[in-house]
């Protein structure tokens, strides 16, 4: 009986971390460059994750299933496609991390009391531009890249 006490201890003990952060596989190429397909990372739960801010990639839980994506437009807030740069609120967004950019216009999409997620291959990348605003209930998990 002692036996089985300390293998139940040990096991949470080493399990307790999971309840904090968990690995996440990046299945497709939506988040490259700057994640690739079959890469690893880590994310912190949502349950104790600070809130959502414009720029972190969050797994979320999409019309589809799980997808792992970038923060962009916060409640409130409007993202619009001018030129084949994407403008939040009608000034444009500086993003250092995208290689694969849209072209043309598109928009506007509103975040109303969501939030506005998008890969960063913008090109290869279904995201709230067809599924609409996620709700908090839908941020998953903060990528820790």
């Amino acid at each position: 009986m002692k036996q089985l006490s300390l293998f139940v201890a040990a096991m949470a003990l080493a399990l307790a971390p999971l309840a904090f952060i968990h690995p996440v596989r990046i299945q497709g190429r939506s988040m490259a460059p700057t994640l690739r397909d079959g890469e690893m990372c880590f994310a912190l739960r949502a349950w104790c994750a600070p809130a959502p801010r414009r720029g972190q990639i969050w797994v979320v839980q999409a019309p589809e299933g799980e997808a792992v994506k970038r923060l962009l437009a916060l409640p409130g807030q409007r993202l619009s496609l001018q030129e084949g740069r994407f403008c939040l609120d009608g000034q444009p967004l500086e993003e250092p991390y995208l290689r694969y950019r849209e072209s043309g216009n598109g928009g506007p999409w509103d975040a109303h009391e969501g939030y506005l997620v998008l890969g960063d291959n913008r090109p290869a990348s279904r995201d709230s531009r067809a599924w609409g605003p996620m709700g908090r209930q839908a941020m998953e998990s903060l990528i820790i890249h």
